[in-house]
This record gives structure tokens, sequence and C-alpha cells, in this order.
């Protein structure tokens, strides 16, 4: 039996660039796990191990890996930063326990961040905080920790102070212990000496200590009462209200350092093991029924329970398929048999192992609170439950955001075709926020991302990784269609040909719904004019219809339909007539309802610097943007805008050259909004030409 309570199973996530995967690796280095750092900027980092992260400078995909520290075991996730793989953060953080929050001395709480962070909270997930960076010009630590207050609206509990700033950067002063960690030029993280507090900082760290303490102590009422009659608590017991009001995110640890400079990481691991929960400290994960509503059941964190674990993380490498597992409660051993409530099917354990990015450890078990990966299941997706085939139950699974963005790809030869359809449905195993659809009447296989760059990645993987060469069209945006106006109508559907016929007569009004409503039914109709039984019928030909929209084909969303009243037949009416009543009204309606092209409109975050401001808002006005807000830093001015994604292709090379490679931009789907009138027919009749070649 493994002690849980020397375990945590943390993730890292941050912005682009805030220094993630180098902390890993540091993290790595100083539990014994590796003996060489691997530098991002090197393509040598042990989590970034795909060839498209080391070129680019970038991690891709969730890597997890193992180590301990202080007689704990962590299992670390590090995650993506950029926009495009957000989709990784989320699952992450939907299977672990804590995590670390990075954040970059001199461009504090980026875009990303806010994203994750959202993310985290939605999860509630504990999390310290680690502001890396503070070698670089423009650091300031106080800054970031007056946005993580402002920007986030979260509460950090200063724990940490910096020695010195940009190149003076040496060391930091552990407020609870009013002791300084200072380091050599060496690089070496463990040449460091603990030292007195610097004369020049000891009024700061007063101020700091007596703040932390506050906000610890109101945790506990016995010795925040010991507190205000002159007692202060002491080291230990600090810890223990500093834990409680973490794993409650009452408030956020919050530390300081350099990864790339090795100095500070040291007190980040130790709060880890400090702060964050071991896996029984987590509320537990709810159980669901088939339809999706909890059962009021938990999967409590006990290896004696019925086994149930979370598929999180499929991936694909040369022995097979990889499928990431968290395993809740219960043990999962070699040769055993498990349930997916998913599939109904059940599949029998082979091998399971402990990963370390892409190296492994081979295991005979894993019990609760385990992060393991299986080799050669079948039939398993992520946000699949695995559970006790005498003892089922599913637990809440991931919801994941449709894609904004698509593009055609076609095989280059004749023997890519059938090459390309088995490297695509690894592809979609491996990332559910990358979906792949054949166009019917082309035969184009049409890929769907989150962004340009992700669509750009999933060529690069079919190219590299697969050998497949394929010819890429023009990005094509996800527009959708809705209507502006209200109508009444009526629609009678009548066919006799020998034998019993089909009746059946529908009144309705087809309305337009609150942006993002969807589609929304309801029968007003009273009396037995049409029986309750059609209702589902006529819903279900109304709803099967919302796929096709009436102007460029494109999905119809936010109206509702009323049924007001109708009238049927005893003998020749029946579901399916009502259903093809409803599917020929939809027809016959939508377009008397002043239908109307909408577009995706994404949230763009512009940094530049400040010579460059003028350019950047020109240039955004022209893609038709609306800018929200502007604001400054030390090293720049962030621009916040909402601006359509058919304008926003290639906006990072003319960024680029505006700000002379100096310029960063990330952008999310945030809303649908409706086409200008020339945008819209220029759309509608690219469709019907495209339509018209086919």
């Amino acid at each position: 039996m493994k002690d849980l309570t020397k375990y945590r199973n943390i993730g890292i996530f941050a912005h682009v660039d805030a220094g993630k995967t180098t902390t890993t690796e540091r993290i790595l280095k100083l539990t014994g796990k590796i003996h060489k750092i691997g530098e991002v900027h090197d393509g040598a980092a042990t989590t970034d191990f795909m060839e498209q992260e080391q070129e680019r400078g970038i991690t891709i995909q969730s890597a997890a890996t193992s180590c301990t520290w202080n007689d704990h075991q962590l299992n670390i996730i590090d995650t993506p930063g950029h926009v495009d793989f957000t989709i990784e953060v989320y699952r992450s953080l939907k299977v672990l326990d804590g995590g670390i929050g990075v954040f970059c001395g001199s461009g504090g709480v980026e875009p990303q961040s806010e994203t994750n962070w959202r993310y985290a909270n939605d999860s509630e997930v504990a999390r310290v905080i680690y502001v890396n960076k503070l070698d670089r010009i423009g650091a300031d630590f106080y800054r970031v920790v007056k946005q993580v207050e402002d920007v986030l609206g979260a509460n950090p509990l200063v724990m940490t102070l910096p020695i010195g700033i940009e190149d003076d950067f040496v060391g930091v002063v552990d407020l609870l212990t009013r002791k300084a960690w200072v380091w050599d030029d060496s690089g070496d993280p463990l040449n460091y000496e603990i030292q007195d507090v610097p004369a020049d900082m000891a009024d700061d760290v007063e101020i700091w200590r007596e703040k932390l303490i506050e906000i610890a102590i109101e945790q506990d009422d016995d010795v925040m009462g010991k507190y205000l009659d002159g007692e202060e608590p002491d080291i230990e017991t600090l810890k223990q209200c500093i834990r409680k009001g973490t794993i409650a995110l009452d408030f956020f640890p919050t530390y300081c350092g350099s990864s790339f400079k090795n100095k500070g990481v040291q007190l980040v691991l130790n709060a880890v093991v400090d702060y964050l929960p071991d896996p029984t400290e987590v509320k537990p994960q709810p159980e669901i029924d088939l339809e999706g509503n909890e059962t009021g059941s938990f999967a409590v964190v006990d290896p004696d329970k019925p086994l149930r674990a979370l598929a999180f993380k499929i991936m694909d490498d040369r022995y097979g398929a990889l499928t990431f597992i968290r395993v809740y409660s219960g043990t999962l051993g070699k040769g055993t048999t498990i349930l997916n409530t998913f599939t109904g099917k059940t599949e029998r354990i082979g091998r399971i192992v402990e990963m370390h990015a892409d190296a492994r450890e081979e295991l005979d078990s894993a019990q609760a609170g385990d992060i393991v990966a299986v080799i050669g299941m079948k039939n398993v997706q992520t946000g699949h439950t695995l559970c006790d085939p005498n003892n089922p139950a599913t637990l809440e699974p991931m919801v994941f955001p449709d894609p904004v963005i698509s593009m055609a790809v076609s095989p280059k030869d004749k023997d890519g075709s059938e090459k390309l359809g088995i490297a695509l449905g690894k592809m979609i195993r491996e990332d559910p926020s990358f979906r792949v659809e054949t166009d019917e009447d082309s035969g184009e296989t049409i890929l769907k991302g989150m962004g340009e760059l992700h669509l750009d990645i999933k060529v690069d993987i079919l190219k590299r990784t697969h050998g497949i060469e394929v010819a890429v069209g023009k990005p094509q945006v996800a527009y959708r269609e809705t209507i502006t106006k209200r109508i009444e109508d009526s629609y009678t559907h009548k066919k006799q040909s020998g034998g019993s016929g089909q009746f059946g007569k529908i009144d309705y009004a087809i309305e337009p719904g609150e942006p993002g409503s969807g589609f929304a039914f309801e029968s007003k109709v009273t009396g037995g004019n049409v029986p309750k039984e059609f209702w589902p019928a006529i819903e279900k030909g109304f709803r099967t219809s919302t796929d096709q929209g009436v102007l460029a084909g494109f999905p119809c969303l936010d109206f509702k339909v009323t049924l007001m009243d109708g009238a049927f037949h005893a003998v020749d009416s029946s579901a399916v007539a009502f259903e093809i009543a409803a599917r020929s009204a939809y027809r016959q309606s939508i377009p008397k309802a002043a239908p109307q092209l909408i577009e995706p409109i994404m949230k763009v975050d512009v940094f530049t610097p400040d010579d460059n401001v003028g350019d950047v808002i020109g240039d955004l006005n022209r893609r038709r943007g609306m800018i929200k807000s502007q604001e400054a830093g030390t090293s720049g001015v962030r621009i916040k805008a909402d601006a359509p994604l058919s304008e926003m292709f290639g906006y990072i090379g003319d960024l680029r050259t505006m700000t002379s490679g100096r310029g960063q931009f990330s952008m999310e789907f945030s809303h649908y909004m409706p086409c200008p009138k020339n945008v819209a027919e220029e759309v509608i009749k690219e469709v019907a030409e495209r339509n018209a070649k086919k």
C-alpha cells in the first residue's frame, strides 16, 4: 500500500513563453530525475520531445513525468501555453489535484494565463503562483502580484521577496523563516547559501511577513485569537493555516525566481509538498448516470473501493496507443478486466507504465491517486470512464469546444488516401479538439481545429510522423446562419399512394432566440389536434434540418420553434409523416424569416512596443476589429480587441513586420456576430461557385 499523503498530482501551466518547460526541467534536475538540463531554445527540453516542439520552442502536447522531492512523489504534467492547444491544459487540470501557475516577471498576467486560470477555477484546482524570469529587463515582482489581484481577481499570498532585480537578481527572501537564499553565478541550482536578510530589505520583509500572517491565521479562529492577544504563531502552525487556505482556494502562495538562472525553484518545490493537496484532500469526483445526472455517489480516493478511473489523454507512439489514466478509486492491475462505461465493452489491461516524458517504467499495478499510462487499449477515448465490471459507474465526462477554422487537404499521390485515413484516425483519438469530416459532394477531407497554428501543426505531423505529403486548401471560416424576424406559418404533408397514406399538418411560429441559445422547441397545442406522441417527431424534423441553412448551407443557430396547432388523420398520420412535415416546414419558412449569415468573432490580445501602437490599432481597424482596451506596461502596450476570424488569417506575419518581430498576439473564440452585407454576399457567392464546380 502506498501512502497517499505523500502524493502530489500537479500541472504546470502559463502563457506562452512564461517558462513552464524550463521550470519543469529545473524540477527534474533538482529531484535527480535528469542529470543534464536541456534548454527549450536548444530544442533539448525533456518534456518537449516532438520534433515540432523542438523546432518552434513551444509545448504542443502535455507531457507527464514523475519524480520525488522530500520523500514525496510528484506526478507532473507540463502543459502547452499557446491558445490553440488550450484543450491540453483543460483536460490536464481535470485530473490534477494542484497546479503551479507560472507568470513572466516582465510580461505579467498575459491573456492565456487568464484562460488557464479560469479553467483551473472551474476545476477547483489549488495552486501556487511562481513569478519567473525576474532576471529579465522590465521584470517587476510587485507589479505582477498586483496584476494577479486586479486581472485574475485572485488573492496572492506573498511567500518570498526578490533580492535585486533584472541583472542584479541573486536570490529570494523566505518570509516565513526570515532567511535569504542567495545563489552564486555558477548556474548550478545547488550552489546557494542561506543567509540573513539584507539590511536594506529588513523593513519590507517585516511588512510583507505581517501581511502573510494576518491572511493565513484567518483559517483558524484559535490561532487568530492568540495572535490578537499578542502571541505570534510558530512556523509549523502558520504552514498548517496556509495549507488549509490554499486547498480551500482562499489564497495562492506566491513565489519568485528565475528558472533559467536556476534561482528560486527549490522553494516552489517545498511549497508543492507543504501546501498543495494530496489525492485524499480534494473533493471526490461525482458519479453520474447514463443521462448525465449526478447519482449522489462519489469516487472516493481509496485503493479498497471499486475501480473508478478516467482516460484523459491518448498518445500514439512506436509501441502503439498509450492511454493516460487517472485512477480515482480502487486498484488497476496487470491482466485485470475493466469495463468502459461509454462503449459498454470490457477490455483487458496489458502493460501499465509510469511515464517520464517519452521514456517509461513498467508497473504491475496502479492504485487510487496514481496517474499512469496503459499500452494497447483498443476502444478507449479521451473522457471515457474505466471501472470495475461488477460495480459499474460513470465519472463526469469532459466537454470540448467546437472548432472555429477548417481547411481542405488531399494526398498528393494515390497511395496516400488509405494512409491518410489511418493517420487522421490516430490524430483524432489523441486530440479531441481536432475534427475531420469528408465533404460528401467533393470527396475532400476537411480538417477542423482551434486556430491556424493548430492545423499547421497537424499538417506537419501528417508529413513527418506519418510520411504523407498533402496538398492544403485555403483555411475556411466556420460561418453560421440565424434568423432575424418572427413568422407564423403552416405546412401540410399529404401523400396518398394506395393502401395507407401519410398525413401531418402543423401550424407553428419561428422566432429568433438569444445569441448562444441554440435551437429550442415548444408545443402549445391543446386539445388533441396533434397528439402528444408526435411532438418529438416534429422537434426531431426541425432539429435535424438545422444542419443545413438556406443561405449558404451553414448550420442555422439560435431560433425557437413553437408548435401552435395542426391536424392529424386517425389512419394516415404517423411519426414519420410529422417529421417530414417539420423538415419541409423548415425549408418553407426559414427563407421568410429574414435569414442572416453570422461569423465567429475572436477575442484578440496583442502586445506591441510603444512605437508601433498606432500602426497596430490602424491595422486592427482595417480588419474590422473593435478595440476594447489598451494597457501600458513597462515594455510595451497590450491592446484587447474583438475581430472577425475571417480577417485574422496570416495576422502573425503582418504583426511581426509592423513591430520588427517584437509583437505578440493570441486569440480565442468569443461569440458569433452578424456579417456585414458585403461580406455575407461574398461568402454566399463563394459557396455557390464551389458547389457549382462540384
